[in-house]
């Protein structure tokens, strides 16, 4: 008789845990700076422009927001995993049109919401399936899906359009209304934002994707499943931009062959702005979603200041080049600070 004995999970390498540790302090750091800058921001144009924090005004901000907020959430999973995924406009787009397609022949809007979460979350397993089995760079994977997700987009849909009056009366209010300055989109984005949040906190399966970001090889050799979690961040980042095609339906009311082109850059830069590492391992959910507020407020913001609306792109890269160089000297002096730390720990015990 034998007896099979289950491979013990080690602790990741503890130089490895405090560089997490001290990364996870310095991206907090950073997110606190974010707020901070938008506070400043909104604040210095309500003074300009009286009108610009109404009531209205409170609440266009946050359904503005709320769109890439959602897709934030999930590109940050990936990212966190260090990985990325550059077809999620793609998939907002073809996702936003089924389920406009699906209302505007009868359909339910909680079912239409349903096919194109489930949408979303099959073009996420295709990513992640190419990525954690296939080993193929993220990079070049996502690519490929976002130019094929775009071509059977544009070939489906073709010159045709949906638009409000194509819709129920209901799942086109229940984009705009809300309570009192909070629109309902925000609060299911809310929703959405604290179970994220919660997930990669509070459970293993969480944890294990800043430990395989932290490093891979550590943490295959700790025992975390890695194809299972770079699979779940995939899937979870597509269903995601899925829901986030339906609530753009409602929203906009208005859907064709170009919906979401583009859209994959404007979020990685919300992610990274956000102080979620690119090199994966560091930053939090709540970052990306801060990220995402900031970069959709300079586009209200801009206006309201009388300039113009062509300077937002141009911001919006010097951003993330910013956060990106911020990320690296940051990880240059933790390396360097922890190198120090083990060797006055070893010149210690020899002593």
């Amino acid at each position: 008789m034998t007896t099979t004995v289950e491979p013990v999970r080690q602790d990741v390498a503890p130089e490895s845990v405090a560089a997490r540790r001290l990364m996870d302090k310095i991206f907090k750091a950073r997110e606190l700076a974010v707020i901070a800058v938008l506070v400043i921001m909104l604040g210095a144009t309500q003074l300009s422009n009286g009108e610009f924090l109404s009531q209205q005004g409170i609440k266009d901000l946050l359904l503005n927001a709320t769109i890439l907020v959602l897709v934030a959430i999930g590109q940050a999973m990936v990212v966190i995993t260090r990985n990325v995924d550059l077809s999620v406009g793609s998939v907002l787009g073809i996702s936003a049109f089924a389920a406009g397609l699906y209302l505007q022949d009868g359909g339910n809007a909680l079912v239409a919401v349903l096919l194109a979460v489930v949408i979303g979350a099959l073009f996420g397993v295709v990513n992640g399936a190419l990525v954690s089995l296939g080993k193929v760079p993220a990079l070049v994977v996502t690519l490929g899906t976002l130019y094929i997700v775009r071509g059977i987009d544009s070939i489906w849909v073709g010159s045709r359009q949906i638009t409000a009056s194509d819709l129920p009366g209901g799942f086109v209010d229940f984009g705009h209304d809300g309570i009192l300055v909070v629109p309902y989109l925000a609060l299911l984005t809310v929703a959405v934002l604290v179970v994220v949040a919660h997930y990669l906190r509070s459970y293993r399966s969480g944890r294990d994707m800043y430990a395989l970001g932290s490093s891979p090889e550590a943490a295959r050799l700790a025992g975390v499943p890695v194809r299972a979690r770079i699979m779940t961040a995939y899937v979870v980042c597509g269903a995601l931009a899925g829901l986030a095609g339906a609530l753009y339906l409602a929203r906009f009311g208005n859907v064709d062959s170009n919906t979401g082109n583009g859209y994959e850059l404007i979020v990685v830069s919300a992610v990274v702005v956000g102080g979620v590492a690119f090199t994966g391992g560091s930053g939090t959910v709540y970052g990306a979603a801060l990220g995402a507020v900031l970069l959709t407020s300079i586009n209200g913001v801009l206006p309201a200041l009388g300039v113009s609306s062509v300077w937002v792109t141009a911001i919006n890269g010097f951003l993330l080049l910013l956060a990106i160089a911020v990320d690296r000297v940051l990880a240059l002096r933790v390396a360097g600070a922890l190198r120090k730390k083990a060797a006055r720990t070893r010149s210690a015990r020899h002593v």
